[in-house]
């Protein structure tokens, strides 16, 4: 549950020790299938993911938005969640634990879309079963090596407590970097919400993508007026059909603009001269 509600525990890893655990306690000759059975029962609970299901109900699109200013990364999958979401349904619950980035946001999102309560309830308990039941099974299965590994542990101690930390440092900076990188490259070439109601105003008209996923559409049906739907995956299509000089102002719904800012990028490279994201996406 406290996975769910997005505190900093690794459910899958406490999973698979776990699942070790049982077997190498078998191994000492305890009971083997009730603690399992007991530990499959537990994790089962929906009570985390309810919480989250609610708040989307209830604040629709601004709990998706809050999530993008939030994460590291949550903007992307926002949108790739959004896509699942809206081929697969509510059916997407039953994988959505073994996909990073997809399990919150695709809870938030069955809110947001209005699941029935008990459609939620129903595939959300048995991904979690799935989900909790692949994890033990790993951990019955490798407990050996576990205990192996565990023991190497322990045998090196805090050095190898500190060589996990600066891993984990130096991942999460990475990550950070990364998108600081892109925003910094795209920091001065953006346009303002009131640079674009100049140029709407004005001839020639620039081309206007809007980027949204159609889920993101459906909870949030405002555009700019004169903008037209476009699918990054489609940006090969998108770049020939153009003409490069043209200018083209590319708008999302994350406030961090970071669909519109990579799209842009691309296309400058593609040959486009002039590219802007706009600053805020469509909230501004």
């Amino acid at each position: 549950m406290g996975s769910a509600l997005g505190l900093p525990v690794s459910a899958m890893p406490t999973m698979i020790i776990v699942g070790a655990s049982i077997a190498l306690m078998a191994v000492n000759g305890a009971a083997f299938w009730p603690p399992l059975i007991g530990v499959l029962c537990v994790a089962v609970g929906v009570l985390g993911d309810l919480v989250w299901f609610q708040g989307g109900r209830k604040y629709g699109d601004k709990t998706l938005k809050t999530i993008c200013k939030l994460s590291l990364s949550r903007d992307t999958y926002v949108k790739k969640t959004e896509r699942f979401f809206g081929r697969w349904g509510v059916r997407v619950l039953l994988v959505a634990k073994f996909i990073p980035g997809l399990s919150l946001v695709s809870v938030l999102l069955a809110g947001a879309m209005g699941v029935k309560l008990r459609s939620f309830i129903a595939h959300d308990g048995a991904g979690i079963a799935l989900w909790s039941a692949v994890g033990l099974t790993l951990g019955v299965v490798f407990a050996a090596q576990l205990e192996m590994f565990f023991a190497m542990m322990s045998h090196l101690g805090r050095q190898a407590g500190m060589v996990l930390a600066a891993l984990l440092t130096i991942y999460v900076a990475y990550r950070w970097w990364q998108r600081r990188a892109l925003m910094a490259t795209l920091e001065k070439a953006r346009i303002s919400v009131d640079q674009l109601y100049a140029l709407m105003n004005d001839e020639p008209l620039p081309v206007i993508f809007d980027i949204r996923s159609p889920e993101k559409r459906m909870l949030d049906p405002f555009a700019i007026p004169g903008s037209m739907f476009a699918d990054e995956r489609d940006l090969a299509k998108i770049i020939a059909s153009y003409d490069k000089s043209r200018k083209v102002v590319i708008y999302c719904s994350c406030p961090n603009e970071v669909s519109a800012a990579w799209m842009a990028k691309t296309m400058r490279t593609a040959g486009f001269r002039d590219v802007l994201p706009l600053t805020g996406g469509l909230d501004a």
